[in-house]
């Protein structure tokens, strides 16, 4: 079956090294990590291609020691698989395809004992897929208060410089940033009724479809009401010597969801691969915890948790309908809603894409 009908996120990127009238074929990778944290590489090429694929690997997606291929393919296969027992060193990889066609790629998710939804926002392409968001800049993920001692060493080893932490003062206050290494911002973007719906969950007065209208709510807060905040975050991603940025929230998929995609839209990605990167979430956020928690709780309740705590693309739907309603289209709430002026624009695209 073609990668691009079971898989998401590919990476469908050619890089030349020189010119030539050729024209170069459409490449498709992607990079998973198996359950003992091996690296499985798989691509395909459009039209197919002959030949020989070698691949490179590095801790910084922006260097790579091109003497020292670390393995060799032929195209035909498709797959192979860097085998690693080390779960703390983050590995990017270049793949060179007859040495003529370059694509860099990395694992989406980071693999944490005490954060949620921690992943990488590189490798999404712009419409014309001559460009795409580069590995290894910015993350997302949810709040940083478990850490363990190895989650601390994997975040120095993505050498993080600087933490959007959007969640509201409450909830900082309740449960403090534990990782020290990296400069904090705080724009706090607090949680609407939150001991109201806390109540009603408890004492069962609450049904799936009244947690659904709460979250809906949300999102149009995000784009009526919080909008000055959202666009006070963009302006930290305007400074080189910020990155990389963490951007995070309770569990990293509203807040920090919203706020990737409008970075997302300002650098150019299309509504459709944001939406599919908002979406993710739910395979990177573990709920089995509540479960636990939910166990004395009525049916009407679990339903309304299990709303609360996953993500709908409906919300993102909402969210840009919502968008060309006030403002007529995403780029003009970047300018007047967000206040990203097109030459911040063009000061993001050139730090982010590549």
């Amino acid at each position: 079956m073609i990668l691009k009908q079971i898989l998401f996120p590919l990476v469908s990127l050619t890089l030349f090294a020189g010119c030539n009238s050729d024209k170069a074929p459409d490449i498709r990778t992607l990079c998973l990590r198996d359950g003992i944290g091996n690296y499985v590489i798989k691509w395909e090429t459009e039209p197919h291609i002959n030949g020989v694929m070698k691949l490179y690997v590095s801790d910084n997606p922006e260097s790579f020691n091109m003497s020292n291929p670390v393995m060799y393919s032929n195209i035909d296969k498709g797959i192979t698989t860097f085998i690693t027992n080390n779960n703390i060193t983050r590995k990017y990889f270049l793949l060179a395809f007859n040495d003529k066609y370059y694509q860099t790629v990395g694992s989406r998710s980071v693999s944490m004992d005490g954060v949620q939804n921690l992943r990488d926002i590189g490798g999404y392409l712009t419409p014309n897929k001559n460009k795409a968001t580069r590995w290894g800049k910015v993350f997302r993920s949810g709040q940083l208060g478990a850490l363990s001692n190895l989650d601390t060493m994997r975040l120095n080893n993505l050498g993080i410089k600087t933490i959007i932490d959007l969640r509201g003062e409450d909830e900082v206050a309740a449960t403090p940033e534990k990782y020290g290494n990296a400069k904090l911002i705080s724009i706090p973007i607090p949680l609407q009724k939150k001991d109201i719906l806390s109540k009603r969950i408890e004492e069962g007065r609450i049904r799936k479809g009244d947690a659904m209208l709460y979250m809906q709510d949300t999102y149009l807060r995000y784009v009526n009401h919080d909008n000055e905040q959202f666009g006070k975050a963009l302006k930290v991603f305007l400074d080189k010597d910020n990155y990389p940025i963490l951007i995070n929230c309770s569990m990293g998929k509203d807040r920090t969801g919203f706020l990737t995609a409008m970075l997302l839209a300002a650098v150019g990605i299309p509504e459709e691969t944001i939406k599919k990167d908002y979406v993710s979430s739910n395979n990177y956020i573990n709920i089995s915890h509540l479960a636990y928690m939910a166990r004395n709780l009525s049916q009407d309740s679990q339903e309304a948790i299990t709303v609360l705590v996953t993500v709908n693309e409906g919300l993102m739907d909402l969210v840009f309908n919502q968008i060309k309603k006030e403002y007529g289209s995403t780029d003009k709430f970047l300018s007047k809603g967000l206040d990203l002026s097109e030459k911040e624009r063009d000061t993001l695209k050139d730090i982010l894409l590549y």
